[in-house]
This record gives C-alpha cells, sequence and structure tokens, in this order.
C-alpha cells in the first residue's frame, strides 16, 4: 500500500503543473474550492486515460497528411499557350502591318463641344471624304438665327482632293448642311435610301432637284470602293431613326470604324438589330483607328429597346376619353408607327400635322420602310367634324419651338385645331438641353388650356449608347487607337475613361476638338494642325447667310441697348451749330431721355473742343472718335457698352 501511495503522489505532482489552466479557464467567477477539488481530481484521471490515445491521433493525423499535387507539365504548357493567345485577341498591334508608311487624317469640321453639327473629313494624301454634313440649332443669344452649318472653308481649300461625301442617317444634324453645301460645291453622295430620300427633299425645298443625280444608294455589308484611296462598307446600326449605319472605313493605313449615332437594342421594331457579327468581324481582322458616338457616356443603366414604350403606349390610349395629341422627334418613325398601331387598335384614325412630320411619315411610307391602310388618315380640317375619341393626332413641336403645330395649338392660332380640357396631350421625348425654357412655356399654355399632359419616362427612350453598350462596341471592334466623337467635352472624357476600362491605352486616345487634324498611322497617332472652323449663322425665313457682326448688333442690342447721336458742327469754328438729336433704345427709361440728351450734348461740346487738329475734315474719324468717348462715358455711369451711332453732318 505504501508502493501505491508512492506511485499515485509520483504521477499527481505533474497535474498540480496544470492548476494554473484551470484557475485561467474560470478567471471570470469566484473559485469554488471543492469545485476546483473535484475538477482536480477529474482532470487527473481524465489526463492519465487519454494521454496516450492523443499521442495516436497525432501520429495517424502525419501518417495521413497529403503531400502536393502532382503537376501535369503538358497541361501547365497548354496553359501557357492560353495565356499567349488571350494576349494576342486582345492586343490589336499584331493585326497591323506595323512596316506600313502609310497615314490618314482626321478632321472634325463640327460635332464636338457641341450636340448635333457633326461633319469629319478623312484625308489620304491624295483624296478625301466627307462623313456627314450636319446642322446644329442656335442658342437663345443668337437672335434671328433659325440654324448653323459649319463653315465650309477647309472644304474649299481640299475640294480637288474629294471623291464623295458618306452618310451615316438621316437626322439633321448630320445631313441638314447639305443643300448649304451643294449651292457652293457639289460631291457624288454615298448612303442608304432612306438618308439619301431624305435629303433630295431638302434639294426640292432649296429649288435643287438637279443635284439628284450625284445620288450614289448602296446595300449594306457590300464594299464600295470611292475614288481610289477609300473602301467603304455600310453595316446596319440601331438608332432613332430608321436605316442608320456604322461605317468601315478602309485604307492603306488600316480601317477605320466609325459608328455613327448607335445604340444596341437586341428587339428594334423591324427586327433589324444591329450588325454585331461584321463589327466582331473587323475587330478580329484588326482595326487601326475607332470613332464612337459619345453622347449618352455617362448613363450607365444599359439603353432601353425602342419596343419597351409599348405598355406605355398601351395603356395611355387604353384610359383616353378624348382626343390623343402624340408629339415627338419627326425622324422617330418607329415611336411614330407604334403610336399609329395602338390608335388603330382603340378605333382611332389619324391626323398628322406638322411639315417635317409630314414628310417623313410620307417617306418612310412610300419607300416601304413602314406600311398602314391609307384609309386610316385623315386631314386636319376632318378633325373637328369627328368624335374626340376616334381621333390621334401626331405633331411636332416636342422641343416648344415656336413655330411648331403643338405650339401654335397651344395658344390657340392653329388653323384647325384648338386645345380642349379632354385633351390628352403626349409628349413622347426628352428635353433637348437648352429647350427646357421654351418647353415649360409651352406646357403652361397647354394646361391653361386645361388639357392634361403626359411625359413620363417610359413613353420615351434614348437612341443613343450608354456605358455598357458602349463598352461593347469597343470590345468588339478592339481598335488600336480611339477617338470618342459626338458630343461636349465632358461626354467624351467619360468616353475615354470607358475606354481605358476596356484596355485601350490612355496614350492611344485622344480628345478632339473641332477644326483639329489628327494623323493616324499604324504606328503612332498625333495632333498634326489645326484648320479653319466655326458657324454660319442661316435665316430659315430665306435661307440666307446672316454675316457674323449682323448677329453681335443683335446680340449687343438685346443686353445693352442702342445710342443715335447727330450733330451738325461748323466746319470754321468747330462748334455745334444746333443742339443734337439723341436717340436711345435700351438704355434709358423715356423720362429720361432729356437729360440723357442733355448729357450728350455736354459730351459732344467737351470732345469738339479737345479734339485733334485736322479732325474737322475727316468727318469718319470723327465719328469714330466721339463713338469711344460716348461709350467711355456710358460705362462709367451705367456698365453698359450700347451700339453707338453718331451721325456728324460737317457744314
Amino acid at each position: 500500500m505504501a508502493e501505491e501511495k508512492q506511485e499515485v503522489s509520483k504521477t499527481s505532482k505533474p497535474q498540480t503543473d496544470r492548476k494554473p489552466n484551470n484557475n485561467r479557464r474560470n478567471n471570470n467567477r469566484r473559485p469554488n474550492n471543492n469545485q476546483n477539488k473535484n475538477s482536480n481530481d477529474k482532470n487527473k484521471t481524465n489526463s492519465n486515460q487519454n494521454a496516450k490515445p492523443n499521442n495516436n491521433r497525432n501520429k495517424n493525423r502525419n501518417r495521413h497528411k497529403r503531400g502536393p499535387a502532382p503537376v501535369d507539365e503538358t497541361l501547365k504548357s497548354f496553359v501557357v499557350k492560353n495565356q499567349e493567345a488571350q494576349k494576342q485577341r486582345l492586343n490589336p498591334h499584331y493585326k497591323l502591318d506595323l512596316s506600313s508608311k502609310s497615314k490618314i487624317r482626321i478632321t472634325p469640321l463640327g460635332g464636338l463641344g457641341e450636340i448635333g453639327g457633326n461633319i469629319a473629313v478623312f484625308e489620304t494624301e491624295k483624296e478625301a471624304i466627307l462623313v456627314d454634313v450636319g446642322m446644329s440649332f442656335p442658342d437663345e443669344e443668337m437672335h434671328g438665327v433659325d440654324i448653323l452649318i459649319p463653315d465650309f472653308t477647309y472644304i474649299h481649300e481640299i475640294k480637288h482632293k474629294i471623291v464623295g461625301i458618306v452618310i451615316t442617317h438621316a437626322h439633321e444634324d448630320h445631313i441638314g448642311a447639305v443643300p448649304y453645301l451643294f449651292r457652293e460645291m457639289q460631291f457624288p453622295i454615298y448612303g442608304t435610301p432612306m438618308p439619301l430620300a431624305m435629303i433630295g427633299n431638302k434639294f426640292d425645298e432649296h429649288h435643287l432637284k438637279e443635284y439628284r443625280r450625284y445620288f450614289n444608294p448602296v446595300v449594306k455589308r457590300q464594299i464600295y470602293k470611292i475614288g481610289n484611296d477609300f473602301e467603304i462598307e455600310w453595316m446596319h446600326m440601331t438608332h432613332s431613326i430608321l436605316d442608320s449605319s456604322s461605317l468601315a472605313i478602309t485604307t492603306d493605313a488600316g480601317t477605320i470604324i466609325h459608328t455613327g449615332d448607335f445604340k444596341i437594342d437586341h428587339t428594334p421594331v423591324d427586327g433589324y438589330t444591329a450588325d454585331l457579327h461584321r463589327l466582331a468581324y473587323y475587330g478580329d481582322k484588326g482595326v487601326l483607328c475607332l470613332l464612337s458616338d459619345s453622347t449618352n457616356s455617362h448613363n450607365p443603366n444599359p439603353t432601353p429597346s425602342e419596343l419597351s414604350v409599348a405598355p406605355a403606349l398601351d395603356r395611355i390610349f387604353s384610359k383616353a376619353e378624348g382626343r390623343v395629341i402624340l408629339s415627338t422627334f419627326s425622324s422617330n418613325i418607329h415611336r411614330v408607327y407604334q403610336a399609329i398601331q395602338y390608335g388603330i387598335k382603340y378605333g382611332r384614325k389619324v391626323c398628322v400635322i406638322g411639315r417635317s412630320m409630314e414628310r417623313n411619315i410620307e417617306v418612310a411610307l412610300q419607300y416601304d420602310y413602314i406600311r398602314f391602310p391609307k384609309n386610316i388618315f385623315i386631314d386636319a380640317d376632318e378633325v373637328s367634324r369627328m368624335s374626340d375619341k376616334d381621333v390621334l393626332i401626331v405633331t411636332t413641336g416636342s422641343q416648344g419651338e415656336a413655330n411648331s403645330a403643338l405650339f401654335r395649338m397651344s395658344i390657340g392660332e392653329h388653323r384647325h385645331v384648338k386645345i380642349k380640357p379632354t385633351d390628352l396631350i403626349v409628349l413622347s421625348s426628352r428635353a433637348i438641353p437648352g429647350n427646357e425654357g421654351s418647353i415649360s412655356q409651352m406646357l403652361n399654355h397647354l394646361q391653361k388650356c386645361g388639357a392634361k399632359v403626359a411625359m413620363d419616362k417610359d413613353i420615351h427612350v434614348s437612341g443613343h449608347a450608354s456605358i455598357e453598350e458602349q463598352k461593347l462596341m469597343l470590345r468588339l471592334v478592339n481598335p488600336k487607337f480611339f477617338l470618342p466623337v459626338h458630343g461636349e467635352y465632358n461626354h467624351v472624357m467619360k468616353h475615354k475613361e470607358t475606354a481605358m476600362m476596356c484596355g485601350v491605352p490612355e496614350r492611344n486616345i485622344l480628345l478632339m476638338t473641332d477644326g483639329e487634324q489628327i494623323e493616324v498611322a499604324p504606328k503612332y497617332m498625333r495632333k498634326v494642325k489645326t484648320v479653319k472652323t466655326g458657324k454660319t449663322y442661316i435665316d430659315n425665313q430665306n435661307n440666307f447667310e446672316i454675316e457674323d457682326d449682323i448677329v453681335l448688333d443683335r446680340q449687343k442690342l438685346a443686353t445693352d441697348g442702342v445710342v443715335m447721336i447727330v450733330a451738325q458742327v461748323s466746319e470754321q469754328t468747330s462748334k455745334m451749330i444746333d443742339k443734337p438729336k439723341v436717340t436711345t433704345f435700351g438704355i434709358v427709361a423715356d423720362k429720361r431721355d432729356k437729360a440723357f440728351a442733355k448729357e450728350m450734348e455736354d459730351i459732344i461740346e467737351n470732345f469738339l473742343i479737345n479734339m485733334k487738329p485736322g479732325l474737322i475734315g475727316n468727318p469718319k474719324a470723327l465719328e469714330g472718335d466721339l463713338r469711344q468717348v460716348v461709350r467711355k462715358h456710358i460705362y462709367r455711369k451705367m456698365k453698359k457698352y450700347p451700339l453707338i451711332v453718331p451721325h456728324i453732318f460737317i457744314h
């Protein structure tokens, strides 16, 4: 027994060393001596019983621990080969002829730093083409100006090189300036039927019918040789107008893809989806440079399909109790087509009002882009004789233009249609930047007439690519160089960021401005010079140019007013013979005219006393100096620079 006690004592000694562990486990509560004692006894027993099995488990764990999996060197070599294949697939440098000395120059003459006015020159050493010849619209300060067209100075300089005009689609900001160009010089025009038909209508309006002989219609997916240096293929593209195209422009330097205006609509109204296959074909073959539409480059959400407005239109027509008056862009034939379909569905006859709307629908019907039975259409003078619930009016004026049909209806000046409280006005368009004020004014007039106005987001979709569609275009084309076009600076800057996300190096992207000439070759892209560019002001009433100084004078009259001074001066005494006659507009109130005239009399007298010797013999120089003196005086008093018109008569 003594030996057994001695043996137990030997084995217990190590267990007393573990006591601190138990204390550590229970350090957050007050220790109980009895519990600790029992616990220690159990630990002693468990420790003795489990010591050997723990050692066995560790041995088993070590015995079953796996080593690294064997590497198949053949598979590893194919990983390397696939990585190399991916690099070559994504790197356009491998697909271009870097030994080529050829180059092409691209010069935008409009469409950058603005929305609209698109025109660009593509130029080799011996030949050149124009891509689109568009117009733009004036801002509020361009008084009496109806449209703006590009300055054609550079085109005059290189007209001996130009072998053709290439049209992407029929929007006004891409074809609107063609008649004005053809008044000065003529070139062959290449395009699909719809744009050429629209240009033909413009030629008819401008009395240029004979120039239809320059038309060269093309078939998409066929390559056309234009001149000796250019091969061009039109590829179908979805947009907010029928028959749009992107271009593949091939020269000795390489292939350039110009998207035109586009969005990727997988369910277009006519079923003709964007020709992504041809874009991918060129991308796989190797593209030197991509010019891509930047208009919607801030929108992160995919642009909805044109078909997505159908449910909203159906809902509107099903609930409308009176006339439905729908206004949208006259060029958006697919929107109009859907509206007319729902009008027919609910038993309505269709009245088309507005010159541009009538013309565009007529062209679309004539060339079988859309089909409707003729008996669904009625004339404007028939509207008043029909029940309101049986009428759909499709009209222009969604931007609140003062001369548009809808605006004239809103103010009661339209000959055939007056707005009623039972009318439902559907504005199926977005506000073009700068038109918000005119649209708001028109809405006020419409609502004063008691009409309901529907302008929900679900009755309009954009025609331009958002960020995700821009990414798809960049990935399909996989260009070496990238030039974002069509938009203001913030749009092209954002498009540049998107391109860099899609693998285009920043050094291979340039942000152009109008007039900057970019030279592109397989090895480089750089700015080489700047050419003269700008805008020419056009008065639509007579279709003639308005000189720059006239527009400046109008701005000055509107903002600063005018002062007219008539004075008679003695040639011998250099003094006024009589009091001057002073007339002002926009400077002082009528009740202050006399006081202001007295001020001018004092100014003129002081001027004559201190004028340079011999100036009295030069009336033009005399008037010029007097103009400066009067301008300085008015600026000191009123902080204005009015138009000063002095007339000095020397006797």
